[in-house]
């Protein structure tokens, strides 16, 4: 065989360096020379001689044992409702889900699964796994968070740099900020323009300062990823129709934030029940709102048995007083054996008589 357009090193030109075979033996030459003579063979002598089959025609037919050996690669499916039919043939998936990522989850989530399947792991998703770490998400953190938001995977890691970036010249600290995207996913999802209305929207309307505005967030960071709608209703319920002032609503919403998202349904029900049955009046309940985020049932059921007992006493200027807090924290037992002194199974027994 001729190689043709090969010179050899420079270092073979010089002399510097023998070639391989002047090395070798006279005899060794001599075999050699003779091995290189090939003698002139068809393709049907080649076919004899060799130990391989040569390869056969699509339209030979075969055994049935040998259909049977026969593996075939499964097809990727070109539609599936689920993305479990996907997993074992994209690595991306197979990664997301050894990371705890809950595909049945993400695939309930509009167009999040047709988002998974354009990723690269190493090229799309690597990249956000190490900011969200950097940003202070915990790695067992990581599954959930994924499932709850997938979409962050497609966001540009630019644009969620910047948006962390703002939190931070708001003097909010990293250790906030980790645990504001922790407990809300969807928040790094958000342009600056729209975080920055966001906070001037609580702000103003509650009439905070700058400081208690971040605490307010920073409890209950979903409240600049939620709709506004349901906060304005909530603050026009609790002044126009439960009657709180202004500086009263600031006290309760700063102590118990979810009350900006609560039903108003339920808000009516429970402020009617303790403010009209109880005759608990607006400033005690400004003063333990947590009494908001209670059922229903449990503030009645324990109301009714103190006063079947004769102990449903909330002034604090009467003896025998029980705060709100009291009524509605403690376990059974402890509420049972240190307020109403008596026996949870007297407790259990009144219950029944309902």
């Amino acid at each position: 065989v001729s190689v043709g357009g090969c010179s050899p090193p420079d270092s073979a030109k010089d002399g510097s360096f023998s070639s391989p075979e002047s090395n070798l033996p006279s005899a060794v030459k001599q075999e050699q020379a003779k091995a290189e003579t090939l003698p002139d063979l068809n393709a049907k002598t080649l076919y004899d001689d060799w130990d391989d089959v040569p390869p056969s025609s699509a339209l030979e037919e075969i055994s049935e044992e040998e259909a049977v050996q026969i593996i075939a690669e499964p097809l990727l499916p070109l539609r599936s409702s689920t993305l479990r039919d996907y997993v074992d043939h994209s690595e991306t998936l197979a990664k997301l889900v050894h990371l705890g990522v809950d595909l049945s989850q993400v695939e309930k989530r509009q167009k999040a699964g047709q988002l998974l399947l354009t990723l690269d792991f190493e090229k799309d998703i690597k990249k956000i796994l190490l900011f969200l770490k950097d940003v202070g998400v915990e790695d067992n953190q990581l599954g959930p968070f994924l499932t709850k938001n997938p979409y962050i995977l497609g966001e540009d890691l630019e644009a969620l740099e910047t948006r962390v970036a703002y939190l931070k010249s708001k003097k909010f600290g990293k250790a906030e900020i980790a645990q504001m995207v922790s407990k809300a996913p969807y928040l790094l999802l958000f342009s600056v323009e729209r975080l920055d209305n966001r906070l001037g929207f609580f702000k103003n309307e509650l009439g905070l300062s700058v400081k208690k505005t971040k605490d307010l967030v920073i409890r209950l960071p979903r409240l600049l990823t939620g709709k506004l709608e349901p906060v304005k209703e909530n603050l026009q319920v609790c002044q126009i129709e439960l009657g709180f002032q202004l500086s009263e609503i600031q006290q309760i919403v700063f102590k118990t934030p979810k009350i900006l998202t609560a039903s108003k349904k339920r808000l009516r029900q429970t402020f009617d029940y303790l403010h009209n049955i109880m005759g608990i009046p607006h400033h005690m309940l400004t003063r333990f709102p947590q009494v908001f985020n209670s059922k229903l049932l449990r503030i009645k059921e324990r109301h009714m048995f103190l006063t079947f007992l004769g102990r449903a006493q909330y002034d604090p200027a009467q003896p025998s007083y029980i705060s709100l807090d009291q009524l509605v924290s403690l376990p059974d037992e402890v509420f049972c054996t240190e307020i109403a002194k008596a026996s949870i199974q007297d407790f259990e027994k009144f219950l029944k008589t309902l």
